[in-house]
């Protein structure tokens, strides 16, 4: 028994010192910023899509905590009431609404901005943060390509879907991760112009390393067998360019905008994983990848951090600027893809003159 005994306390030691390790190769392998105090926003408001879940939830009870009126823009009904519920109660500020809004469908997105305009008389911050994460109870229409696409599943460990169709004809990823936030932002720009200084905060990645835009051909899947991550990586270098051209165009207004990589974000990432690889992407995640309050920070220091403006159009990666690759500096791709979205979201006519 006293052999057993010692062989227990051996075991148990064993135990510790290995979770120590994992604790400590843990913290030096993630590159969460660090958190800090965030300014009073009494008075300001501000809206976050995807802030029924992950890092948009994150980013919005940050904003409650500071005393911003917030606005949940997401597309489940249940999910964004009981997120702006859990967050008035959290941080006690009873000024956390939700409002429907699904960026697959750019008449939701008219709609909300229509909605918003009539019931909302300021808008100080946008944050742009909405991925393309769909559900298994709202799964997107299926591509038109046969036979299954193993690009798909590369694609889920990302944390996008298995691409598909929208209502209006482009590729899934690319128009709730770019296309639609495009059009909201034009639809609430001269609300943001009459209540500035205001900000766009555009939640990028640095997948936009391995984008690839064609104005010509933009909104549709791009070929071969890596589809829907490749067009992930497009939609996410969409995103900084976005944010490029709009300072361009924003210069002097008081307006700001910022790109931002949030850092990699267990978020729900391998939901779609098969059940025999999910031991082994799970500690995994535990050990690379933030928690959505973590990977929310570069988002809030964009948002809310002084002496930012002379920044407009930058990326930023772990609250600090940085660099993005040549072809997200490419001031003539940021024009075209701009014209190009313009067209596709039908705020520009076929003779390049802009819509009423």
């Amino acid at each position: 028994p006293r052999d057993s005994g010692g062989g227990m306390g051996w075991a148990l030691l064993g135990v510790g010192l290995l979770l120590a390790l994992c604790a400590l190769l843990r913290r030096g392998l993630r590159r969460a910023p660090p958190p800090r105090a965030l300014p009073e926003l009494r008075g300001r408001t501000a809206i976050v899509t995807g802030g029924s879940g992950g890092i948009g939830a994150a980013t919005a009870l940050e904003l409650a905590r500071c005393g911003a009126r917030v606005v949940l823009a997401a597309r489940s009904g249940p999910r964004g009431e009981a997120a702006a519920r859990r967050i008035r109660m959290e941080t006690g500020n009873s000024e956390v609404r939700f409002m429907q809004l699904d960026l697959a469908s750019l008449r939701s997105v008219r709609a909300f901005a229509s909605a918003f305009l009539r019931q909302e008389p300021h808008l100080h911050l946008l944050i742009n943060n909405a991925g393309e994460r769909r559900d298994p109870q709202h799964p997107p229409t299926p591509p038109s390509l046969p036979g299954p696409q193993p690009g798909a599943a590369i694609a889920s460990f990302a944390g996008v879907s298995a691409g598909g169709t929208t209502e209006d004809g482009f590729s899934l990823p690319f128009q709730v991760n770019h296309l639609g936030h495009f059009l909201l932002t034009q639809l609430l720009l001269e609300r943001l112009r009459s209540c500035a200084p205001s900000r766009v905060v555009i939640v990028a990645s640095s997948a936009h390393c391995a984008g690839h835009l064609h104005p010509d051909t933009l909104g549709r899947p791009p070929p071969g067998l890596l589809s829907t991550f490749q067009d992930y990586c497009n939609s996410k270098l969409a995103n900084v360019l976005h944010a490029r051209e709009l300072a361009t165009r924003l210069h002097g207004t008081q307006v700001t905008c910022y790109a931002v990589h949030p850092g990699f974000v267990n978020t729900e990432l391998f939901r779609h994983a098969p059940l025999w690889l999910k031991p082994l992407l799970v500690p995994l995640a535990w050990l690379f990848f933030l928690n959505a309050a973590e990977g929310a920070r570069t988002s809030l220091h964009c948002a809310t951090c002084e002496g930012l403006e002379r920044f407009s159009g930058c990326y930023f990666a772990h609250c600090r600027l940085q660099k993005p690759w040549p072809p997200a500096r490419d001031d003539q791709l940021a024009l075209a893809l701009w014209e190009a979205s313009e067209r596709l979201v039908g705020l520009r006519g076929d003779g390049g003159s802009p819509l009423p």
